[in-house]
């Protein structure tokens, strides 16, 4: 990994004499940095918040989310992006992949297959093609990520046929994957996991998305096929407000071979009002339905059934330097969470994060 950290360095003083030289660069660095401190309320003992939190996972100390570099190298014909990336996010995200492959934010190479239309190949670790939001915290008009946000794909490995039609309004892609965000494939698992995505944008005021993953993220003697959905709608409403709907269905087999599947379900509602050029604030509102387990095993007879709210009020302190802070709670229908150090069940939690974050 020092190696790789120097050879990283080297790469950016280089750009950088670059850049100096010519405007016109095809290679660019950029970089966004994340800390964070988070406070449950009523299990303020505990240091991690709780197994299905991946953002901002660590309790009451101050800590780093997300630090990542990364240099993006684009011609006319040819693209790619190579970046590395630290802190508590890439700690408990990316656990199951190997140890060299844990602080690889992305690796990349693209190649365009039509002179005239807007068609690319992609292959290599790529940023997730499922869900809203992001793991860079300043793209996201909530400090911390909803549950599906959190428990869905921010990566995924693979080929991308993707092709942007020519007034942009329409994006279409083709996604063959190792698996549900995984860099390597699972021991023993043969089987072809795939990706579609189809996004629309009218105009500047409208997105809407939907994405899907058909696959089994399982070794092959107990393989259970995943058909994922997922749907969501950006909408400016005006120059100073915004909403975000998404909706995320899920069915999986209950068993190798059987023609019965669980479910899961999730809604999700954000309110973002930009009170003037350095304050917004937004409201969250979200239902995760997980009876079953099949993202979020609880081991209880309900299984995972939460509700989520939470406030945020961000303020610009520069154009690329955002402070925020974020008042969260969760109800849960079973006593999922534990209270203080004496792991007393419990149905609630209410947390307080804030974080400061630089962007370049």
């Amino acid at each position: 990994m020092k190696k790789i950290l120097t050879a990283m360095l080297s790469l950016i003083i280089s750009a950088s004499f670059a850049q100096k030289d010519s405007s016109k660069s095809p290679l660019s660095i950029s970089g966004y940095v994340e800390a964070y401190y988070s406070y449950d309320i009523l299990d303020h003992d505990d240091h991690e918040q709780a197994p299905f939190i991946y953002n901002f996972e660590r309790n009451n100390e101050v800590t780093l989310n997300l630090g990542f570099i990364n240099a993006n190298y684009t011609t006319k014909n040819v693209r790619g992006n190579f970046g590395l990336m630290a802190g508590t996010w890439a700690q408990y995200n990316q656990i199951v992949e190997q140890p060299l492959l844990r602080n690889l934010w992305q690796a990349n190479i693209g190649v365009k297959l039509s002179k005239k239309k807007n068609l690319w190949l992609d292959a290599g670790v790529l940023p997730s093609h499922i869900g809203f939001e992001s793991p860079v915290g300043e793209s996201c008009d909530a400090l911390t990520r909803c549950i599906i946000g959190d428990n869905t794909p921010s990566y995924e490995s693979g080929v991308k046929l993707g092709y942007t039609s020519d007034k942009g309004k329409w994006f279409l892609s083709a996604l063959y994957l190792n698996g549900w965000q995984r860099i390597a494939r699972v021991d023993e698992n043969s089987t072809l996991c795939f990706g579609t995505q189809i996004t629309f944008t009218p105009n500047k005021k409208v997105t809407l998305n939907y994405s899907t993953f058909i696959g089994n993220d399982k070794p092959d003697s107990v393989a259970q096929m995943r058909y994922y959905h997922n749907l969501y709608a950006l909408l400016n409403l005006t120059d100073k407000f915004r909403t975000t709907l998404g909706f995320d269905y899920c069915m999986e087999q209950k068993s190798k071979g059987n023609s019965k599947y669980n479910t899961l379900y999730s809604p999700v509602i954000i309110l973002h009002y930009q009170c003037c050029n350095k304050l917004a604030m937004s409201v969250r509102g979200e239902y995760y339905n997980d009876e079953n387990g099949i993202l979020i095993a609880t081991g209880t007879p309900n299984g995972f059934q939460t509700i989520g709210y939470s406030l945020n009020l961000d303020y610009a302190i520069r154009d690329n330097v955002l402070w925020r802070i974020e008042g969260r709670g969760l109800k849960s229908k079973d006593k999922i969470f534990s209270l203080n150090k004496d792991d007393v069940p419990n149905n609630q939690k209410y947390f307080i994060t804030t974080s400061l974050a630089i962007a370049f």
